[in-house]
């Protein structure tokens, strides 16, 4: 069997699964930089437009960068349903956060939503950082999220479902989709856990 993009799987369920989670409440912190930022805007790791669309929205151009295809294809999707105004405050391109590069600088540089935590080396992080910054203006901010670690919970209930979250699609309210989340292992010396995420779809309780 050929190996499955884990974004390819993933995309096609994002914007459903965290519109669902209530307590994602990041979104007013990084439009109300967007708004104080006075300028453009760089995303890194933008995916499929959880905050780069509500910031293009309200007027402010914003440049999206994402290693993942699948994502930027829905992010694509999602921009094809915005209006005109909104699709020309956008440029995106596929680029990996440790390397990619342009030729501007801006004023607001934002990593939303944990994509540091798939640099699994220091040097995947300080390339990262570095990627940032040389985007930055001398007065500009760097704006990102990392999980903040709850040890006694990292360790425990390796190899079980969780049922994490569960929502309808807007395209058939009728099926009810459920994530789970199944810890596979701990490596304790380098601080990685690698995990799955299970999709099931059910419909009429089936």
């Amino acid at each position: 069997m050929p190996p499955v993009d884990t974004y390819q799987v993933i995309a096609k369920y994002y914007d459903d699964a965290y519109a669902a989670k209530q307590d994602l409440i990041d979104l007013p912190f990084y439009l109300d930089l967007a708004e104080q930022s006075r300028g453009s805007v760089l995303e890194i790791a933008c995916g499929t437009g959880r905050v780069l669309l509500p910031i293009a929205r309200k007027g402010i151009e914003i440049c999206g960068v994402d290693n993942s295809l699948p994502m930027l294809e829905v992010l694509n999707q999602n921009l094809a349903h915005e209006s005109q105004e909104v699709r020309e405050k956008v440029t995106v391109q596929e680029g990996d956060m440790r390397t990619f590069r342009l030729n501007r600088k801006f004023p607001l540089v934002m990593i939303p939503f944990r994509p540091m935590q798939h640099m699994f080396t220091v040097d995947d992080q300080a390339a990262a950082l570095k990627t940032a910054a040389a985007y930055l203006t001398d007065t500009g901010i760097l704006a990102f999220d990392v999980f903040y670690p709850k040890f006694d919970m990292i360790w425990t209930r390796v190899g079980e479902e969780i049922p994490e979250m569960e929502w309808s699609p807007d395209s058939d309210p009728t099926k009810l989709v459920r994530r789970f989340f199944r810890k596979d292992a701990i490596d304790k010396i380098n601080q990685i856990f690698s995990f799955t995420f299970i999709f099931r779809t059910y419909q009429a309780g089936n």
